[in-house]
């Protein structure tokens, strides 16, 4: 039986709800539940990783930061993952930064608790495998969107994304945020978004984003969102 299942136990995590009981009580003992703010940096690239998070409620942006400062998201970590995944891939330094998107909970582990756990080849190593494996989808399929597809359509994937990882179909999302993560100016994420509220697929009001019509966002995605940015 897992966690998740049992009826004095709550587990917003999709990882850690799907660990057995006895899996999961062993390593609740190395979580702590933090509160991770907007624009936190949880890692930058080439640093050393000392924590991982399993995001409850948190969104955390995977990001490419390039010489010249500008910077575009290459992965999206909510309930369904955690940041923090090159801990057992060796223990190397990642490539990008990890920053909190959506603000709120997370549960948080050292990287040496985590890695002990991992390398026991239990349950918890079966299900991060697999999560890696879902993460390099998402990665790779978000490299194709971002060349391929024009942004009124990557804007509606990405705020899908988003809208999957959150209990709400309302969230606080700045243009200057958004233009980050997509790797292009307020400007054109302004005409995107004008465009999608003018179809009432959202409403966009001063940093706060929500999904009025889930279909048609759904319907005014590129194919990317079904091949590797939902979940």
């Amino acid at each position: 039986m897992s966690p998740s299942q049992s009826a004095d136990i709550v587990i917003k995590n999709k990882l850690l709800a799907a660990l057995p009981r006895r899996d999961y009580n062993r390593l609740r003992q190395h979580l702590e539940t933090v509160t991770l703010p907007i624009n936190k940096i949880l890692y930058e690239p080439d640093e050393i990783i000392r924590h991982a998070y399993f995001c409850n409620d948190a969104v955390v942006s995977l990001v490419s930061i390039f010489a010249d400062g500008k910077s575009v998201e290459v992965g999206l970590v909510g309930n369904e993952g955690m940041a923090g995944i090159q801990i057992i891939l060796g223990g190397r330094s990642p490539r990008t930064r990890g920053i909190v998107q959506i603000s709120d909970g997370a549960e948080r582990i050292t990287a040496k608790a985590l890695k002990l756990e991992f390398d026991r080849g239990g349950a918890l190593h079966d299900i991060l495998l697999r999560y890696v494996s879902l993460l390099f989808t998402q990665v790779s399929q978000t490299a194709a969107c971002n060349r391929t597809h024009r942004l009124e359509s990557r804007l509606a994937r990405w705020l899908l994304m988003v809208h999957d990882r959150v209990d709400s179909d309302e969230f606080r999302l700045t243009q200057d945020l958004i233009s980050q993560m997509l790797g292009t100016t307020r400007p054109e994420v302004t005409i995107a978004a004008s465009l999608l509220q003018h179809e009432q697929l959202i409403k966009y009001t001063r940093g706060r984003m929500r999904v009025i019509d889930r279909p048609g966002l759904e319907s005014a995605a590129c194919e990317c969102y079904l091949m590797g940015g939902g979940f």
